[in-house]
C-alpha cells in the first residue's frame, strides 16, 4: 500500500478529534465548491461533486453545510475564489510527493507549504519532478475479515477494476481502477455487499522508498504538518514505513 493510502487508514484506526473534524470539513467544503465550478452542481452528472458530497455525508457534516457549499460553487451564493494548485517536491530520505491544495491566496499557501517541507527535510521541486513517477487510479480497501477474496475478484473483474491486490501486511484487499471507472466499480461493488474501508481516486506510486529511524519519523510529522494545512487537499507520497512504526505516531 502507498504512503498516502497507510497514512490514511492510520488516521482511520485512530479516530477523528473534534479540532481535526472541522479541518476536515473545511477541506471538504472547498472540494465541494471546486467540483461544482468545474462539473456543475448535478450530482448524477458529476462524479467528483458526487464523491465529494459521499465523504461529507460519512464524515457527519450537516446537510445545509453541503447544499450551502454547491450553491457557492454554482454562483448561487457569494463566497472565496478558490483554485487548485499541485506542488511537486521531496520528503527525507528522497521521498517522491505530491501536494495538491485548493486556495484563495496562492502566495501565501506556496510559501506555507515551502516552509513545511524544509522544516523536516524536504523541498518544492520544478513542476513535473516526480509526477511521471505516480499513476491515477481508483482505490478501495477491504478488510479481509469482512470479505470473501474470491467473491470481490469476481465482482471487481467483472465491474471493470484492474486487479485485486492481497495486502497481507495491511490485512486488506486492494482493488485498482482506471479513474474513469472508479465510481461505477465502486457503486457496483457496494451493490454486492461490499463496504470499502477507504476508497477515492488516488495517485499511485510506481515504486517506493523504504524509511526507518529518523527518516520516518520526520516523514510522518511533515504528513501531520501538511494535513493540518487548511489550505492542503491531498498529499500522496512513495514512502514505505513499517505499520509498527505508524501506529506509534501520535
Amino acid at each position: 500500500m502507498s504512503g498516502h493510502s497507510k497514512w490514511s487508514s492510520i488516521k482511520r484506526k485512530k479516530g477523528v478529534t473534534d479540532a481535526r473534524r472541522g479541518q476536515i470539513f473545511t477541506k471538504l467544503i472547498k472540494e465541494i465548491i471546486i467540483a461544482t465550478r468545474l462539473g456543475g452542481k448535478d450530482i448524477n452528472a458529476n462524479p467528483r461533486l458526487r464523491l465529494a458530497v459521499e465523504k461529507s455525508k460519512e464524515n457527519n457534516m450537516p446537510k445545509e453545510n453541503i447544499e450551502r457549499a454547491i450553491k457557492k460553487g454554482a454562483g448561487e451564493l457569494p463566497g472565496a475564489n478558490y483554485e487548485e494548485v499541485l506542488y511537486e517536491g521531496y520528503g527525507p530520505g528522497g521521498v517522491a510527493m505530491m501536494i495538491y491544495a485548493t486556495t484563495d491566496n496562492k502566495k501565501r499557501t506556496t510559501a506555507s507549504i515551502r516552509h513545511i517541507l524544509s522544516k523536516y527535510g524536504g523541498n518544492l521541486g520544478e513542476n513535473g519532478c516526480v509526477s511521471w513517477m505516480f499513476e491515477r487510479r481508483g482505490h478501495l480497501t477491504f478488510s479481509k475479515k469482512e470479505t470473501d477474496e474470491e467473491q470481490l475478484m469476481e465482482k471487481a473483474i467483472e465491474a471493470g477494476a484492474i486487479d485485486v491486490i492481497d495486502n497481507k501486511e495491511d490485512d486488506v484487499y486492494e482493488v485498482i481502477t482506471e479513474a474513469k471507472v472508479f465510481n461505477e466499480v465502486r457503486d457496483a461493488l457496494i451493490r454486492a455487499g461490499f463496504k470499502p474501508q477507504t476508497d477515492g481516486i488516488e495517485m499511485i506510486p510506481q515504486s517506493t522508498v523504504k524509511l526507518e529511524g529518523k527518516d520516518a519519523e520526520r516523514m510522518l510529522n511533515l504528513m501531520n504538518k501538511l494535513d493540518e494545512d487548511e489550505d492542503v487537499s491531498q498529499v500522496y507520497a512513495n514512502f514505505d514505513i513499517p505499520n509498527e512504526i505508524m501506529e506509534k505516531f501520535q
